[in-house]
């Protein structure tokens, strides 16, 4: 009898929690994207792959007054646009800086409205803060946005769904330069780039420290001319992701 009971209070326990548990895993399994193999391979769309003859330079976690001016000055004095994936709270905060960065020709992606990780499933918020940060750019800048990157790359279903229904293509990267990290410099990031860079790549770095090391930008903006020089001697076109799978104009 208490076998029975026992058996019998197994299943029924994993009758309950089975939804659970299917359903965090279809929450955190497409997050599997952030390994580079994985989306290089099977999903090179999202990792960023495009027209062969280009490499997207793209910025994430901004904007950031104290720093993003000095990289859009950097891109002025190098002839090469780009495109920043920004998060919402601060647009809110530095509609300035998102409208200047739009005024001087780059692009704006959505990087979520704070940077924080998706561990447990959240669709209905997912779904409304994309929504929010997307418009809040439309509002800020005259132009709706077109790209979305999940903060730390995480692709969870929730905002991939809620991407989609924003009208937001999901981009992440090929090549990094770790311009994150406390230990970075100039050298490290761009040959960090070098390694991963090949024609139709797209390239992470960042234009704040918000998030990440305190200065660690500052390792970034002196590593860019670098990072354009190498790309331009190998015959490859920098610029936003607006152009990445355009056709090709055959010029440089």
């Amino acid at each position: 009898m208490t076998g029975r009971l026992g058996s019998s209070g197994a299943r029924a326990t994993a009758a309950v929690l089975a939804p659970a548990v299917v359903g965090a895993a279809a929450h955190i399994v497409p997050a599997a994207t952030w390994i580079p193999a994985v989306r290089r391979r099977c999903f090179p769309g999202l990792a960023g792959v495009g027209r062969p003859d280009h490499v997207a330079l793209t910025f994430d976690d901004g904007p950031d007054p104290a720093s993003t001016l000095l990289f859009l000055d950097a891109l002025d004095a190098l002839g090469v646009k780009a495109t920043f994936f920004v998060l919402g709270s601060s647009v809110e905060r530095h509609r300035s800086v998102a409208l200047e960065t739009v005024r001087r020709g780059h692009e704006l992606g959505v990087h979520g409205w704070a940077h924080d990780r998706p561990w447990l499933p959240t669709p209905a918020a997912d779904a409304r803060l994309t929504r929010h940060a997307a418009g809040l750019l439309h509002d800020v800048t005259g132009r709706y946005p077109g790209w979305y990157r999940p903060p730390y790359g995480i692709l969870t279903s929730g905002r991939w769904a809620a991407a989609r229904a924003a009208g937001l293509r999901c981009v992440l990267w090929t090549a990094w330069g770790r311009d994150w990290t406390p230990v970075a410099t100039p050298a490290s990031v761009a040959t960090t780039v070098a390694a991963g860079l090949r024609g139709g790549g797209t390239v992470l770095l960042h234009d704040t420290d918000r998030v990440s090391a305190p200065e660690c930008w500052r390792a970034a903006l002196a590593a860019l001319p670098e990072i354009v020089s190498v790309c331009r001697a190998a015959g490859l076109t920098v610029g936003p992701l607006a152009e990445h799978w355009a056709k090709s104009t055959g010029t440089r």
